[in-house]
């Protein structure tokens, strides 16, 4: 038996980015059960060899290891206290909540994991469908370090793991990743749209700068999403509000006044309140062009 069959793995909550998530780890091969609200989202990774469980407390029994991949901390709360999956975990297990939530409330979890002698690290990522997919998902984990690097092996499939400070520190980064994120996306949208206005080809311009100083995943990944018009959520606009209304949150917290981030997360408001809350955040664009009167209608 390989070390990794040899700790097993619960995973729970298999959707957009929790499956590939999943699929990564059994693929090295971990022993992995897994559980997620919509069943049918958990059924697909069967045929990768994952146990499929009827409950996120079934899931979690036994597991030296569970990670989370849920939408927000109220559904993390919920799976793990209410749902039972705290009262089920073995003394000494490890919980990884690789969820994007406030950081409050992850300091809370750890503190209530800690009280039955569950280690917990916040971990969200970073990288999107596409770096779950490939395992290139950028980590950021808070909590003990030393707990960190003894799941080095466990983290290897899914990317580059960082511990970056205390319980809470790894929401702090991942809320500052997605304030670079949101305020990009609008930069590169907004200079899509002046470069058409202005009689240029909005692919031949994100061409041209490739490899400048305006380089970046976002402009690579979203400004070809944004010349193709293609906004299949990856990332659904209504998750990148939540994590701006978390930064505003933050800010308000720590007195800090950010109004680069305040002017993106109103025009994140906007579009999602116009029905666009499962459109990809790349989508910002047509809140633009809206407001510009310069949609694909308007040509």
């Amino acid at each position: 038996m390989t070390t990794q069959a040899a700790r097993h793995i619960a995973f729970l909550g298999t959707g957009l980015m929790g499956a590939p998530m999943a699929k990564r780890l059994l693929s090295a091969g971990f022993d992995v059960s897994v559980w997620n609200r919509d069943a049918r989202k958990a059924q697909v990774l069967s045929a990768d060899g994952a146990r499929i469980c009827e409950t996120a407390a079934g899931a979690a029994k036994n597991a030296d290891i569970v990670f989370t991949m849920l939408s927000d901390g109220n559904a993390v709360a919920d799976v793990l206290f209410a749902g039972g999956v705290a009262e089920t975990l073995k003394d000494g297990a490890i919980v990884v909540d690789t969820s994007s939530i406030a950081p409050p409330m992850a300091i809370d979890h750890a503190a209530r994991l800690a009280e039955r002698g569950i280690a917990h690290l916040d971990a969200p990522v970073s990288g999107g469908v596409v770096g779950a997919e490939a395992g290139t998902l950028a980590i950021m984990a808070g909590g003990n370090a030393d707990i960190v690097e003894s799941l080095a092996e466990v983290f290897a499939p899914l990317g580059r793991v960082t511990h970056v400070g205390p319980s809470g520190a790894g929401q702090i980064c991942k809320l500052a990743n997605q304030q670079i994120v949101a305020i990009t996306i609008g930069a590169v949208a907004e200079a899509m749209m002046l470069v058409e206005a202005g009689g240029a080809s909005r692919a031949k311009f994100r061409e041209a700068i490739r490899g400048g100083f305006a380089e970046s995943r976002i402009l690579e990944l979203h400004g070809q999403r944004m010349v193709d018009r293609s906004f299949a959520p990856g990332g659904p606009s209504r998750l990148q509000l939540k994590d701006l209304n978390a930064v505003a949150a933050m800010a308000d917290a720590l007195s800090l006044d950010l109004p680069l981030t305040a002017e993106v997360r109103s025009a994140f408001e906007a579009f999602v309140a116009d029905g666009h809350d499962e459109t990809d955040h790349s989508g910002l664009l047509l809140h633009l062009e809206k407001i510009n009167h310069r949609g694909e209608e308007n040509r």
